[in-house]
């Protein structure tokens, strides 16, 4: 189940907590949340998405360096929150895209490109790179085990 949580307060977690027992397991999205309500979600055996806006802020990054990286997933939320050069994430980006209006886009061009505007699923390895960094981790590391939590998350193990 993907969870979306957003403005929430406790109302979420106490809502999640009440409801637990009724799916196996679950992503809480887009996670934009406080250390606490990291504990609290990591406590109930959910995982957590992380994506361009998860890591606006210094405060946010400070949260995604806390979650423990096995309950972690991570994602683009594409077309929207990317990674852009106000976040406190952004030096931390080292793959960077052209961006071109929609009509100068041309898919067969050979430089790394991606419409103006609009977040794509090649962006996320600039997620990767971010949370490596925050967590002074290599980015292989970051990538095998999001692929691990993907497979338990989907229930694609023997």
């Amino acid at each position: 189940m993907y969870l979306h949580s957003r403005s929430t307060g406790t109302d979420f977690v106490d809502i999640i907590r009440q409801n637990r027992h009724r799916f196996p397991t679950g992503v809480v999205h887009s996670f934009t949340g406080t250390i606490e309500e990291m504990v609290q979600i990591c406590e109930m055996d959910l995982f957590i998405g992380i994506n361009g806006c998860s890591m606006k802020t210094d405060e946010n990054c400070e949260v995604v360096k806390a979650i423990p990286i096995e309950k972690m997933m991570v994602e683009t939320d594409c077309p929207y929150c990317d990674i852009r050069n106000s976040h406190s994430s952004a030096p931390h980006v080292k793959t960077k895209f052209v961006q071109k209006d929609k009509a100068k886009y041309d898919p067969e061009s050979p430089d790394l490109q991606v419409v103006r505007g609009r977040n794509e699923p090649c962006t996320i390895v600039q997620v990767v790179e971010v949370i490596a960094a925050l967590k002074g981790i290599t980015t292989r590391e970051v990538a095998d085990i999001s692929y691990a939590n993907t497979l338990r998350m989907f229930n694609l193990i023997d």
